[in-house]
């Protein structure tokens, strides 16, 4: 059975999002959510899930190269938290080391400096997110 899933790339100014289908094991960005100190629009939120109706959410769990947790892990723990108390949806974790420096280099390598806009990025870590979720389920 072909599940729908939306990924987050946590961050305390804005927050990647992406769609992706359990079938094919790949994501497409979708636009980025303003936050304000990691708060977000969260009828923006709505309106998203809404409209792909997710089987599953998943969030990318910032941590340090060691595996630790930096001040970031708790606060998108928190707002995976607040996911699933406003939509009653299932929500996991994803260990997201290197996917903001992998999102870099992609966008880099398609269009150079100028292409490194914010919203890509976090709309990129946010399919990679996803995709590495995808090999490990």
């Amino acid at each position: 059975m072909t599940k729908t899933i939306l990924a987050f790339d946590f961050g305390t100014y804005s927050i990647g999002c992406a769609v992706g289908q359990s079938i094919t094991g790949t994501a497409q960005g979708l636009p980025s959510f303003k936050a304000q100190d990691g708060i977000p629009n969260w009828d923006m939120i709505c309106k998203v899930i809404q409209e792909w109706k997710p089987d599953l959410l998943v969030v990318g769990l910032p941590l340090n190269m060691d595996g630790t947790e930096q001040p970031l892990t708790q606060r998108a723990k928190k707002f995976a938290n607040r996911l699933n108390g406003r939509f009653n949806l299932p929500v996991e974790l994803q260990d997201e080391r290197l996917t903001t420096v992998e999102a870099k280099s992609e966008i880099f390598a398609r269009g150079g400096y100028k292409a490194l806009k914010k919203d890509k990025v976090d709309s990129i870590s946010a399919c990679l997110i996803l995709e590495s979720w995808f090999e490990n389920n």
